[in-house]
């Protein structure tokens, strides 16, 4: 793999993210960004614990993908002290995602606000996402192909970003938005996956305060270097091919993939994840 480092700004105005990053839809780190919030001194493990720990949250962890899961259907669930105590006390491989911070402590919403960057961001789903050392995401895009301010609180977190155009050399898997679940984008084997020596994308660590734009649909894998959380913001997509995509995404895709998998079981999931080896591997012919 091809990766450079994405760039980074101490801070940036209105008028050069749009200029810069957004209109061309390329990622930037900002460094200080939300020093202003109060949850940049605020929030930790322990602030979180102290403000949500009787609730019970569910948990996902890097399990292959099966027919019997359903849709976002966690793996487990436990109260977030219990969690956060975990994450303290050894590595873990269950992570936290999509956990609505405004829905379930919305005395959160004091810590934090929504910047000014000339893009309409949606009030309603700043999103936590939790995970313990080594835990990581299947490399996968979002369903809704929103632009995403990704905003990191405690511990150090690697991100690697592709956008749709490397997608012929992803092995991504077809009516999905993973690519093949067996791949370590952190530590590749080219031998076994030799269209990724052609894919061509980003890299960084995103440390305590600092905000990673990822723009339309660009493919992420994260991975927890250490114990933290994250929060996501987000705006809709604005390219009308993106946006045309989200909504087959969102209203037909998904629907499809789990009548597929009430019909074939896990034969389903299987032929899918061949089918996306030999296609990516066909295009080195």
């Amino acid at each position: 793999m091809n990766l450079q480092d994405i760039p980074r700004v101490s801070s940036i105005t209105k008028e050069d993210f749009i200029e810069y990053y957004f209109k061309p839809q390329k990622p930037v780190v900002i460094e200080r960004f939300i020093e202003d919030w109060p949850a940049f001194t605020k929030w930790n493990l322990d602030y979180i614990k102290q403000l949500a720990g009787d609730k019970v949250v569910p948990l996902y962890d890097d399990r292959p993908v099966s027919h019997e899961d359903g849709f976002n259907e966690p793996h487990a669930k436990m109260k977030m002290a219990e969690y956060i105590d975990l994450l303290k006390k050894e590595p873990t491989k269950f992570r936290i995602f999509l956990w609505n911070a405004l829905k379930e402590v919305p005395q959160l919403q004091k810590d934090y606000k929504f910047p000014n960057v000339g893009l309409r961001l949606l009030k309603g789903v700043p999103m936590l996402f939790f995970g313990g050392r080594d835990s990581y995401t299947f490399m996968h895009y979002d369903i809704d192909f929103a632009n995403i301010f990704h905003i990191h609180f405690e511990g150090r977190k690697e991100i690697i970003l592709f956008d749709q155009s490397q997608n012929q050399f992803l092995y991504k898997v077809p009516h999905s938005l993973i690519t093949h679940e067996d791949i370590n984008f952190s530590n590749p084997d080219f031998e076994k996956w030799p269209a990724l020596k052609k894919a061509t994308g980003y890299k960084t660590y995103l440390e305590h305060g600092e905000v990673l734009y990822m723009p339309e649909g660009y493919w992420h894998y994260m991975k927890y270097i250490t114990p933290g959380f994250s929060m996501s913001l987000r705006a809709l997509a604005r390219n009308p091919l993106h946006f045309g995509k989200a909504a087959y995404n969102i209203f037909v895709m998904r629907y499809y993939d789990n009548l597929m998998r009430r019909i074939y079981g896990q034969k389903w999931i299987d032929g899918k994840n061949q089918k996306a080896i030999d296609k990516t591997n066909n295009n080195l012919i």
